[in-house]
Order: C-alpha cells, then sequence, then structure tokens
C-alpha cells in the first residue's frame, strides 16, 4: 500500500545502536533579564557582549579542534529575536539577529560542527523577568496578552527560511514547556513543523513534550503535565520524516538538576520512554543532563550516556552547560555552590578547575564517538539520512529542469 508522505512516521527503520551528535549546551544568550521585582521588559534588548553573549567563538573551536565534539545547542530568547513592540512572528529586531547569525555560522560554516537552536522560553512569550514562571503561555486562548500558535508558527517559518540552506543547523522547537495542557504543546509543536517545512527547511526538528519534557515522566501524568506526553506526542507528523524527541534528564531526587547528589538511575527511569520510542518507530536526542564532581554522579552519568549507545532510539545528546558567561556560577548540579560550568578553562569561585575539568574531561568527553556525522544536513538517520536528502535534492532539481 502506498501511504502520502504526510501519513508517514516521523522515523525510519531502526538501525544499530548510533550517536551521531554530541556536545555541550551554550547558554549565555538568554541573560541579563531577570528582575527581583518582575519588571516585564527588564534588560530588553540588552546589551550584546555585556548583559548576554551566545558563545566564545575560542572555546567552540577549542572543542570542535581538542575534543571533536560536533554539536552546540545555542540559547536565545524570543523576546530579544522578536521583541515585545513587534510581537511574536516573522519580524525580527535584525541587530540581535545578525548577533545570533554570526554565532550560528561559527559554529556551522567556520568549524563545521552543527548548531540546535534553542529558545529559551518554556513555551512562554512576553515576560521572561521570573523565567521559568513568566511570561504567557503560546496559544492560551484565554489569555488575551498571549501570543498564538500562529505567530508562533510564524516566527519558526521565517528563522527556518533564514538558515533553510545551512544543512548544520537543527531546529530546537522549545525549551522545557510546563504547566500546561500537553494538547496545546503538540498543537504548538505541529504548527511550528508545519511552517518550517513549508518555508523549504529540511534538517532535523527536535520537538519538546509537557512536564519540562522529563524523560522520567513522559508517560506519566502529574498536576501541570496532562494528559501525558505518552498519550498525545504519537500523534506528531513531519512531511520530511526528519523530527526527534527533545528530552532532559537529570539525576538528582526531584529530577530538576539542582542538586549536588546523584540518586536516579537513568537506565531505570527512561526505561518506559525507550519502550514509547520503540513502539512508534521515533529517535529523541537528550539535549539536557548533567552531575556534580563526585562518585555517584560520576557513575550515573557514565550509565546514562552508555544507556544511550546501547539503545539506538536516542542519536545524540548535549550536556548542561557551557557559555562565555558562567564564570565561576555553576548551570546545575551543585546545590548552588560556585563549581564552575562545562566551559573550557572555568574555574571554581576558590580557583580550583572548574566542571569542564571536573566533570567533562574524565565522565563525559570518554563517550564521545570518534566517528560523529561531520557533514550533509542534519538527519535522524545521520550520515545514511543526510546522503538520501542529498539525493531528494538532486531528483527534485532534476525533475524540475527536464520539464
Amino acid at each position: 500500500m502506498r501511504l502520502q508522505l504526510s501519513t508517514l512516521p516521523l522515523f525510519a527503520a531502526f538501525a544499530a545502536a548510533k550517536i551521531y551528535y554530541a556536545g555541550l549546551a551554550e547558554s549565555s544568550g538568554e541573560f541579563g533579564v531577570w528582575s527581583a521585582d518582575k519588571i516585564v521588559g527588564y534588560g530588553l534588548p540588552g546589551r550584546f557582549g555585556v548583559d548576554y553573549a551566545f558563545i566564545n567563538k575560542d572555546t567552540v573551536s577549542k572543542l570542535v579542534d581538542e575534543d571533536k565534539i560536533n554539536t552546540f545547542r545555542v540559547a536565545f530568547l524570543l523576546e530579544r529575536m522578536c521583541p515585545l513592540s513587534y510581537g511574536l512572528g516573522a519580524k525580527f529586531n535584525e541587530t540581535h539577529f545578525d548577533f545570533f547569525k554570526d554565532a550560528i555560522d561559527h559554529i556551522t560554516v567556520t568549524k563545521g560542527a552543527y548548531a540546535i537552536f534553542d529558545p529559551h522560553n518554556y513555551m512562554r512569550y512576553n515576560d521572561p523577568s521570573q523565567q521559568p514562571m513568566t511570561g504567557s503561555v503560546i496559544g492560551d486562548a484565554s489569555d488575551p496578552k498571549a501570543a498564538t500558535t500562529a505567530q508562533f508558527a510564524a516566527f519558526w517559518g521565517e528563522l527556518a527560511g533564514r538558515f533553510k540552506d545551512n544543512e548544520k543547523v537543527i531546529f530546537g522547537l522549545m525549551n522545557e514547556p510546563h504547566d500546561m495542557d500537553n494538547n496545546l504543546v503538540l498543537t504548538n509543536n505541529q504548527a511550528a513543523i508545519n511552517s518550517i517545512r513549508a518555508a523549504g527547511a529540511n534538517q532535523l526538528i527536535i520537538a519538546p513534550g509537557g512536564g519540562w519534557t522529563g524523560g522520567h515522566a513522559w508517560t506519566k501524568t502529574y498536576p501541570g503535565n496532562e494528559p501525558a506526553n505518552a498519550v498525545v506526542m504519537h500523534k506528531l507528523t513531519d512531511p520530511a520524516s526528519n523530527t526527534a524527541f527533545d528530552i532532559h534528564e537529570y539525576l538528582d531526587v526531584d529530577f530538576s538538576g539542582g542538586h549536588s547528589i546523584c540518586n536516579q538511575s537513568a537506565a531505570t527511569n527512561l526505561a518506559p520512554l525507550t519502550a514509547w520510542l520503540k513502539q512508534y518507530n521515533f529517535k529523541a536526542m537528550i539535549t539536557e543532563f548533567g552531575g556534580d564532581n563526585n562518585e555517584g554522579c560520576h557513575d550515573l552519568l557514565d550509565e546514562m550516556l552508555t544507556y544511550m549507545e546501547d539503545n539506538p532510539e536516542y542519536i545524540g545528546w548535549t550536556a548542561w552547560a557551557a557559555g562565555p558567561f558562567w564564570g565561576p556560577n555553576s548551570a546545575c548540579c551543585t546545590d548552588q555552590r560556585q563549581l564552575g560550568s562545562l566551559e573550557p578553562g572555568s574555574k571554581a569561585a576558590n580557583g580550583s578547575p572548574g566542571m569542564y575539568d571536573t566533570v567533562w574531561r574524565p565522565t563525559m568527553l570518554p563517550h564521545v564517538p570518534a566517528d560523529l556525522q561531520w557533514e550533509g544536513i542534519s538527519s535522524i538517520n545521520g550520515p545514511a539520512g543526510a546522503g538520501n536528502a542529498t539525493a531528494a535534492r538532486r531528483s527534485r532539481r532534476s525533475s524540475r529542469f527536464s520539464k
């Protein structure tokens, strides 16, 4: 039976376990907007290089050249790309966009790695003053201040259209939607996918679930995470069959990434999600995880990375987090102790080596495969998918030219 393209599953048939993308989240592009008094618009647009920045080009180069990673997840704020005076949509602050594009071009063009776009907004827009809890939920028809699903789709169509010829980008639709109807997460995801494809962009998309897109809770229902992601997210479709799910998974007691003690086994907690991915022929990337510099965290991080290597449902990962503005502060997993970040050269507040040296290098870096994808369009199928995409483009060109 011949299926219509829109009814095809998102993903191709399973192959042997393979990690195609491995690297780090680059967090600093979302900085500079926190307001103790919840002042709407505080820090917007902000001063580039002073209040926020996307990457440090020198450390990105070091990570590619020396650590041989091929993926960077670059955080930004919707309110900077689409100022409040414009509203969310296809009209951008072009100065801010140019700063963002310069960072993406350094990663993808200069260094030949892949860049995940990370709108770090929790499926909210209009007030990042106390993220993750402030701002109107995108698509919430009961909130007159909320941006609509159509506006979200227009944003993604415009952004994707500007990068449709850059094979090295990956469209991460949204960071950690939470405390909202997961049917609305699905609706927003689908609208964004449709708009990206309509713009002519065929690169890999990674779509979040609700409930902070936690892998451990994918099949569970609890207040603020209803219905379970497993009940609704299998309905997602992609005309290009090149979408994976974006999963976050921390190893501390409440899965928040706030604590220094790791006591959650990813191999155990991800098992229901993995079974669901397998049931529906889906793939996933884990784009946030981390741990402190202690034996328990090292062991459970090693277990988690090994688990992804052993299960073909997982195609990549980025650890949280590097970034030029962390200084001695830690992005996660330290009970707010200043132990540095995953940024190369990072130092703890007491001058000792930071988490790049104490966590990344001894525990995470050894799991970076030697044969990551370096060529071709970002794809759920790695280099094989890139080859298929290239062949498809050639076929379309040939077809057009023969008419």
